[in-house]
Parts: C-alpha cells; sequence; structure tokens
C-alpha cells in the first residue's frame, strides 16, 4: 500500500469528518427559532435515513451479493442489533421528559447510527483509494454532499433529544471520527474487505431502517400541529430522501 494512497485516503475521512461541524451554522439562532425548525430536521434526517438505507445500502448490497437470504437475514439483525439497543438504553435511562440531565433514547440511537454510518464511509473511501486515486476522490466528493443534509439534520435530532447546542456539535463531530477508524480498517485488511463489507452494509441499512421508523417518525406526531405544519413536515420527510435520490447522478 503505497503513500500516496493512505495520505489521500486520511485527508478525506477528515474533510468528510468536518462536515460534521455544519451544525454550528444554527448556533446564530435563538433557542425559541430554533424549536421552530427543530421538527422539521428531524422529518429531513428520518427521510434521508429512509433515502439512504433503500436507494443507497441495500441497492448496493443486492449488487455485492444479489437479494440473498445473507442480505436479508443482516437486514433482520441490524434492526433488531437497533432494537436490543435501545431497549438496554431505556432499561438504563429512566423515562422522564427531555432535559440536559435525561436525554430520550433516540438521541443515543442516532449517535450510533451515525457512528455506524461513518465508520462505513470511511471503509468506502479507503477501498475506493485502493482503487485509485480519482475513483477515490470522486467518491469522497460524493460523501460530503451526503453528509452535509445528514449532519444537519442529526444536529436537529440531538438538539430535540435534548442535547445542548455546544454538545451536539461534539458529539455529532465524535461520532463522525469513526469514520479515521473505517479508512484505516479498510486499507489494512485491503483484499478482505469485501467480505465485511458484504454483511456490514445490509446490516447498517436495517439499523437506520428502525431509527427512521420507530424513532425519529413517531416524535413527529407528537405536539399540537396543523395542517400546514404537518404538510411542511412530509415535504422535509421528502426532501430527505429526494436528496438520497439526487446523489445517485454523482456516484
Amino acid at each position: 500500500m503505497s503513500l500516496e494512497i493512505w495520505t489521500y485516503s486520511i485527508i478525506s475521512v477528515f474533510i468528510v469528518s468536518f462536515v460534521s461541524l455544519v451544525g454550528v451554522f444554527t448556533l446564530s439562532l435563538s433557542d425559541k427559532n430554533l424549536k421552530k425548525v427543530l421538527l422539521y430536521l428531524v422529518s429531513f434526517s428520518a427521510g434521508a435515513l429512509l433515502g439512504d438505507a433503500f436507494i443507497h445500502l441495500l441497492p448496493q448490497a443486492v449488487e455485492m451479493n444479489g437479494f440473498s437470504l445473507g442480505v436479508s437475514f443482516a437486514i433482520l439483525l441490524g434492526i433488531l442489533f437497533s432494537f436490543v439497543v435501545e431497549a438496554f438504553l431505556q432499561w438504563i435511562h429512566c423515562h422522564l421528559p427531555s432535559s440536559k440531565r435525561h436525554k430520550h433514547t433516540f438521541v443515543y440511537m442516532n449517535l450510533l447510527g451515525d457512528a455506524a454510518h461513518n465508520f462505513l464511509d470511511g471503509l468506502i473511501i479507503g477501498a475506493s483509494y485502493i482503487v485509485s486515486i480519482p475513483v477515490g476522490v470522486a467518491t469522497t466528493i460524493a460523501v460530503v454532499f451526503h453528509e452535509i443534509p445528514q449532519e444537519i439534520g442529526d444536529f436537529g435530532v440531538l438538539v430535540h433529544g435534548g442535547f445542548s447546542k455546544g454538545k451536539a456539535i461534539f458529539y455529532n463531530f465524535l461520532t463522525a471520527l469513526t469514520s479515521v477508524l473505517g479508512v484505516i480498517l479498510s486499507l489494512l485488511l485491503a483484499q478482505r474487505l469485501e467480505g465485511f463489507t458484504s454483511f456490514f452494509v445490509p446490516f447498517a441499512a436495517g439499523g437506520f431502517i428502525y431509527i427512521a421508523g420507530s424513532d425519529l417518525i413517531p416524535e413527529l406526531h407528537k405536539g399540537e400541529l396543523n395542517s400546514f405544519r404537518s404538510f411542511l413536515q412530509l415535504v422535509c420527510l421528502f426532501a430527505g430522501i429526494l436528496v438520497m435520490v439526487a446523489l445517485l447522478f454523482l456516484e
């Protein structure tokens, strides 16, 4: 493995990691104004997670392995794993409303899913640089465009779940650094990466489906909403999906 590939790969994942700081641009908003848009960010994030799972991750898994039982089992394991982790978190944490001391469990599930997603990004970026430098650069650009809307949505989810804006940015950046671990692993394993990715891609998709369907979308039905706000939430949900569709043209 050449030093050039290592250098390009490490620089690329750090660029992707710093995209998680996009939430800093919301710091200029007051808490009152931020709360007005939080549920719309949650809607967008749910759409992005579902879009990513069904438009990017699952087609990639099927392309690698065909629509086999192995893919189905990996998806189910991703869903079940997310359920078990959330059940464990609910057992540990009390069922109090969101506050600075008591966060909703979907916050931790989102962080876990985001860490897994960023780890997968690192794996994919490393693998692409193994193919060639141009392919690696193109993949990095696609991942950056993919991360911008998702990180904005993730930031909204964390704040909505009880994190302060500063902590939301910090933890978002912390989970983004798992992409560094992913790219290092992919470069070290090189030829063995395909077997690991074949399982991890549908597994991550299952986790995203669980987070969006079980945690985020139910949050949209809480509180007092009129028909116009509900329509805007639906628009944001579709917008998250459409962004994932648009990214197909960058691949």
